[in-house]
């Protein structure tokens, strides 16, 4: 199990979901399980983020499940993207208070397109939402006007193949 950070490859980020440093962000660390080629996280969120009294707001478990996927296209895809389409299902509520996994695999891909899914799982391994996206590798255009500068050297491989 690896831990993935943003200044792996050679920019800064404020991400809302992922990046400690932000300070009104939610700070959840990812990793790259190797072995089982997928991304994972664990989150406990409190009222702050609350819906509903007792449940995690839906936008906020959403942003959750976009953030494994993003990273699944980085680190089990090899590849920076951003997303175009997601779909989610949301089968039971997250509560507030508690702790729960993510996973998130690449389920398809070609140069243009990842496909991916990921799992919002309670402490009783119940899936309380299940999403799918559709991702689109960035040209090195797109990913100098994202990240405000050029992406040079290995992480240029990340990059869609002109």
């Amino acid at each position: 199990m690896r831990r993935l950070h943003n200044e792996d490859w050679g920019f800064e980020s404020s991400c809302f979901v992922c990046e400690p440093k932000n300070e009104r962000g939610l700070a959840i660390p990812f990793h790259h399980d190797d072995d089982g080629d997928r991304v994972v996280c664990q989150f406990t969120l409190g009222n702050e983020f609350s819906g509903a009294p007792s449940y995690v707001h839906g936008g906020i478990t959403l942003a959750i499940l976009d953030e494994a996927m993003a990273w699944a296209t980085i680190a089990v895809g090899g590849k920076f993207a951003v997303t175009t389409e997601t779909t989610t299902r949301f089968l039971r509520p997250a509560r507030v208070g508690r702790t729960y996994r993510v996973e998130a695999r690449v389920t398809d891909q070609d140069d243009e397109r990842i496909a991916t899914s990921a799992l919002v799982i309670d402490e009783k391994d119940r899936v309380c939402a299940e999403s799918e996206a559709t991702f689109a590798v960035l040209t090195a255009a797109v990913a100098r006007d994202a990240i405000g500068q050029e992406v040079t050297g290995d992480d240029a491989s990340f990059l869609k193949p002109l």
